[in-house]
């Protein structure tokens, strides 16, 4: 069923292809390197690994648009994960992207399946960039409770984008779908960011609502906004962002689960070389004292480029957790112990 679904959509993208009207992208990012990390299992072993995704998740995807005249374009985008290690599908075929809508004079209006409002304004607000290995500016460290962190895609979403000179704005609508409550499940994300000159700066918010329990007819709520800074001056870029996190409860007597990320970053930039240096740090709370882990996270990374296509890279972090907690560097692989040490290099080829 797999292989006849892409299939399809490689047929598809061919014969949209064929029109002279209809302008049809082929595009992904081929990401994968050898990863070394201390405190891995729970023996309290290390281990080395090849991971997909170092520097930016692997993935293949098909973009497009028409004209419509008028100054007015149909566009859609299905964009679908792959882990390079294995040759596995990450999640659904077009997990990333799978949406269709209209773009002119107004802004762009999409409906399916795409990354939220609040990501694609905080993503250009992270020195790592959204690194799979090692960032925190989205998911926090993956040992947190919920990760103190924020969703990236929504599905069954409505979503509109806007730009009016520096600024781009936006909002985003998941529907919740549920029988009997238009609120139960429903997931929002708003917020605007503006570039002028060397300065950018950023806003958002988000809220994620889960169903009503009929024991408290209370259902649970996470929201998360973030503020975020940047400036450049020649080669430098300098940025610095923050997540206030709180997930409320809808069961009875269970307090918050709050949590504050904050992070900050470097770059210099002369081709063909780019280099970064980023601290993440969660103030955790709500939390008993001994249980108050309050991570942070120091991370370098080199950039070599072969071509304007391929990149060579180098990337090393350290974690450490206080009050014996345990801490994890990257977002999706858990620590088991207080510290954690990593080191990265690999390749990334775009097309």
């Amino acid at each position: 069923m797999k292989k006849s679904a892409l299939a399809l959509a490689v047929l598809a993208a061919l014969s949209l292809n064929a029109s002279a009207q209809t302008n049809v992208q082929v595009y992904g990012i081929m990401d994968a390197g050898v990863e070394y990390v201390n405190h891995a299992t729970a023996n309290d072993g290390s281990q080395v690994r090849v991971v997909s995704g170092g520097k930016n998740t692997s993935r293949w995807g098909f973009r497009g648009s028409e004209d419509l005249g008028g100054g007015l374009k149909a566009v859609f985008n299905l964009e679908g994960g792959v882990m390079l290690d294995t040759g596995a599908q990450d999640g659904n075929l077009f997990k990333r992207q799978a949406n269709v809508g209209l773009e002119g004079g107004f802004g762009r209006v999409i409906i399916g399946r795409s990354f939220t409002t609040t990501y694609d304004l905080v993503i250009k607000f992270d020195p790592m960039g959204f690194a799979p290995n090692y960032s925190w500016a989205t998911s926090s460290n993956a040992t947190g409770p919920s990760k103190y962190g924020m969703t990236t895609a929504f599905d069954n979403l409505i979503k509109y984008t806007g730009t009016t000179g520096g600024f781009t704005y936006g909002a985003t609508v998941g529907m919740g779908e549920q029988a009997g409550s238009a609120a139960d499940g429903r997931k929002y994300a708003v917020g605007g960011s503006w570039f002028g000159g060397p300065v950018g700066l950023m806003a958002s918010y988000e809220q994620i609502n889960g169903n009503t329990l009929a024991a408290t007819g209370d259902r649970d709520k996470t929201t998360a906004f973030h503020l975020g800074a940047l400036y450049k001056a020649g080669p430098m870029t300098y940025q610095a962002g923050m997540r206030g996190y709180k997930l409320q409860s809808g069961k009875a007597a269970t307090p918050d689960v709050r949590g504050d990320t904050y992070w900050a970053g470097a770059t210099w930039a002369a081709y063909p070389w780019t280099l970064t240096g980023a601290v993440y740090h969660v103030n955790t709370k709500n939390l008993p004292s001994a249980k108050d882990a309050d991570p942070t996270m120091l991370v370098g990374r080199a950039m070599y480029s072969l071509s304007k296509r391929v990149w060579l890279y180098a990337s090393v972090a350290h974690a450490k957790a206080d009050h014996g907690q345990l801490v994890g560097l990257s977002r999706d692989d858990p620590g088991f112990g207080s510290t954690q040490t990593g080191v990265t290099t690999g390749i990334q080829y775009r097309f």
